[in-house]
Order: structure tokens, then sequence, then C-alpha cells
């Protein structure tokens, strides 16, 4: 009988499920079950709506990861975590409780992929593809980056004002992924995340995408996340 905990991936803003495609190959030809889906990315409570969603699928425990915004979403779960048991934090946020995202990106300068944001009609926010590729994918090849900015999928503004409540990585064991070149979130807030979670941590010198540009260590985090699971749950 297989014992190891299924994986869930979430992606974050101007992103979607695709980004993972590397990491779910590799975790796949490990015997893995993993489902990567995709988020609306219209409102927080939404995107939380959709993980608790795909969690209830899952047949027995699974390990989450989430990539930047993805952090979000999953911290958000708070205390109802269907079938969750452990949290992969990929170069993510992970804000406490009483925190918002906009309040924590005023307290420095814009980040270079944010720099040039914008808002359309409708109140989703988009990045620029000189931006995407300099930047937020730095060290993916520009061609693949120019692909993975033509399938970005905006973020409604109202997530930069959401409140968080009761942070799910305070009841559930993390892990943490800090990309040392990160031009989207800065490291140093990365490592305040980690460290405020107690979460076991690495650092790898990847861009803000490290999933894309790093999925052997994207891949070896989550599998080790997995392995502690199996082992507490033994």
């Amino acid at each position: 009988m297989d014992t190891r905990p299924n994986i869930v991936l979430v992606h974050g803003a101007w992103a979607d499920g695709s980004c993972w495609s590397g990491v779910i190959e590799r975790l796949q030809g490990d015997g893995y079950h993993v489902t990567a889906p995709q988020f609306p990315l219209t409102s927080l409570a939404d995107d939380v709506a959709r993980l608790r969603h795909v969690l209830d699928l899952q047949d027995g425990p699974t390990v989450v990861a989430g990539h930047s915004y993805g952090g979000q979403i999953v911290t958000a779960l708070g205390t109802d975590a269907p079938n969750a048991v452990g949290l992969i934090y990929v170069a993510a946020f992970g804000i406490d409780e009483g925190e918002s995202l906009g309040a924590l990106l005023s307290q420095g300068p814009t980040p270079p992929a944010l720099a040039h944001l914008f808002t359309d009609s409708r109140g989703f926010g988009w990045l620029p593809v000189d931006d995407y590729v300099s930047y937020f994918a730095a060290d993916v090849d520009p061609v693949r980056a120019r692909v993975m900015h033509a399938t970005q999928q905006p973020l409604a503004g109202s997530t930069f004002t959401d409140v968080m409540g009761v942070p799910a990585w305070k009841s559930l064991p993390c892990w943490y992924l800090v990309a040392t070149e990160d031009q989207a979130i800065p490291p140093d807030a990365e490592r305040l995340f980690a460290s405020r979670m107690g979460a076991t941590t690495i650092e790898v010198p990847s861009s803000h995408v490290a999933m894309v540009s790093h999925p052997v260590e994207v891949t070896e985090l989550i599998e080790a996340a997995a392995g502690a699971r199996v082992l507490i749950a033994e």
C-alpha cells in the first residue's frame, strides 16, 4: 500500500498551473499523485474555495505547495484545510494574522518585477512583457518566459487589501524555498516569512519562478516534506 501523501500545487499571480510542469513530471515519475489546478485569481475567497474543493477531492493526506500569491491562498486556509498535512512555500507570501499584501509591499521600494504593474478597467493587475522577462522570470529562457507572459492570469486588485485571518502555517508543519535572486518578493521578506513560521528552509539562487528555473530543487523540497509526513504518520 502506498502511504505517501498526495501533492497539490498552487500557482500564483501572473501564472497558471502549467508553471509547475517540470516539477509535476518529476513528482509523477517518482510515483506521486499530483494535482495542479487553475485558480481564478478573481478574489482571495474564490481562490481559497477552489483550493478547499481540490483538497476535498484528495484521497487521504495531502501536502500543499504554493508559489508567490499561491502562498496567500494556502495561508488563508486557516484551520479549515481538509486533508492538508503540510505546507510548502516556494518564494511565496506567508503573512501573519492582521496583515495584508498591500501593506506589506508598501513597506519598501517597489520590486523591479512589479514596477510597471498596470490595472485594467475591471480592476485586474497585469505585468508587461519586458518586466516579466527581465525580472519576474529573469533566469528562464526568454522564449519560454514570453510564453509564460502570454498565458499569465491577471490578479484581482482586491487581493492586496484582504486582511489575513488565522494563518494555516500556525497549525501545520512548513517548508520554505527562498529564491535568493527574486525580484518580485524581496529575499529578506521570504526569510522573514520562513523564520516566523518555523519552516524547514532552503535557499536557491533563483528568480521568482523557482519551480520553472530550478524544478529539481523544488521537487526535492516537496518530496522531503512528503517524506516527513510519512515518517510522522508511521
